[in-house]
């Protein structure tokens, strides 16, 4: 579903990914790991076409990323952010809508309607015509998934989807991700929540240094990690005392 192939991305002379490639198949979860400012991020930003990758090929579905394709890329993505980005001037509703109608031309009864059944789902359908200001940070992320949701993707990439909740919000931001991941849903996850990943993803890599320095099934690697830097990595992460 998404092939990233010696992806090198520099912000002036500081280069932020060395040479990263990995594959994520359909239906697959994968979560990436690593300290603040370690590239994971700029990953996803590139997978879709927010960053302009400098060397190298990521691929969606079969349709390599370019100037020309970056539209139809990211018509086959969603992306939830790590701080939510809402419309804060438009209702839950019409932010959940605004996607299908504008960007995809899809009718407003339709995708109302749809926007309706993604906020039951969320459980937040006595929300519809709320404005982002008066939603807990776990409420407006649970519309961010449902907006990423009315995009109808074949993948959703999550840029630390819950770094920015009270940690009791958490769990019902991960128990619908969770959700989406036994229904099949293909998705990239930058995460801090090593528990989810255990649990939930099929492969884990690691990055530092704008580089994957180990990748491997989930609990394996976050249980018997090859490398020293992951090692050290996990064990500030799980012993933080």
């Amino acid at each position: 579903m998404i092939s990233v192939r010696n992806v090198r991305k520099a912000f002036g002379a500081n280069p932020v990914l060395r040479d990263v490639s990995f594959d994520v198949a359909a239906g697959e979860v994968v979560c990436l790991i690593g300290p603040s400012g370690s590239g994971k991020s700029t990953v996803l930003r590139c997978i879709n076409g927010l960053e302009a990758h400098d060397a190298g090929t990521v691929t969606v579905d079969g349709l390599e990323l370019s100037r020309e394709t970056r539209r139809a890329v990211r018509g086959r993505l969603a992306m939830v952010f790590q701080r939510f980005n809402l419309f804060p001037h438009r209702t839950v509703l019409e932010n959940i809508v605004e996607g299908p109608v504008h960007a995809q031309g899809r009718p407003a009864a339709e995708a109302a309607a749809e926007a309706r059944a993604l906020l039951e789902k969320v459980g937040l359908s006595d929300k519809a015509g709320a404005m982002p200001a008066s939603l807990s940070g776990g409420q407006q992320q649970r519309v961010g998934i449902a907006r990423a949701l009315a995009m109808r993707p074949k993948a959703i990439l999550f840029d630390e989807p819950t770094s920015a909740l009270d940690p009791e919000r958490v769990g019902y931001v991960l128990r619908i991700m969770r959700d989406l991941a036994e229904e099949g849903m293909t998705m990239v996850v930058v995460t801090h929540e090593m528990g989810f990943a255990r649990d939930v993803a099929d492969r884990v890599l690691f990055m530092d240094g704008g580089r994957i320095v180990e990748s491997g099934k989930a609990r394996e690697l976050l249980t018997a990690p090859r490398e020293a830097r992951t090692r050290a990595f996990l064990d500030r992460v799980l012993n933080p005392l």
